[in-house]
């Protein structure tokens, strides 16, 4: 648990399958960390279904983007954005507006044109790195979680 000014920070109690999506897509592991998520989305009802659902296409967006179809490498980032945009700078734990900063400049080169082509890729030292706060209490191993996906 992590304690702020003597009080206990429930943000830092996040689902194990949040955390492992978040190592996995900080490693570029997009499709895994999609993978991982949609288990989490399956579970979940209300605002964070919406939120974690954004967070999948990102997350799929960047995997469509690194195997060279751009024109869903784009459409996922568009609705991604749009499904979390709602959440404000802050939710769970995630800074949301850095996040598409980020998203945003790795992005730019499809976002210039409306219709990019292949000759655009990837450059995953743009990709956008999940920072959490406040930080979980401790991360998961999420190769755990990839084999109860398979």
């Amino acid at each position: 648990m992590v304690y702020n000014g003597g009080m206990a920070s429930p943000a830092a109690d996040y689902d194990d399958r949040y955390l492992a999506g978040v190592v996995l897509f900080n490693r570029h592991d997009f499709f895994e960390a999609h993978e991982v998520w949609e288990g989490l989305w399956l579970d979940r009802a209300g605002p964070e279904k919406r939120f974690v659902q954004g967070l999948i296409q990102a997350a799929v967006g960047l995997t469509h983007f690194g195997n060279g179809n751009v024109r869903g490498a784009r459409k996922l980032y568009l609705s991604s954005r749009a499904y979390m945009e709602p959440y404000g700078h802050h939710y769970l734990g995630l800074d949301n507006a850095g996040f598409w900063r980020e998203m945003e400049h790795c992005f730019a080169p499809l976002l210039a044109v409306e219709s990019p082509d292949r000759s655009q890729e990837l450059d995953l030292a743009l990709a956008p790195v999940i920072e959490l706060d406040p930080p979980p209490a401790r991360w998961p191993d999420p190769e755990a979680y990839l084999e109860a996906e398979e």
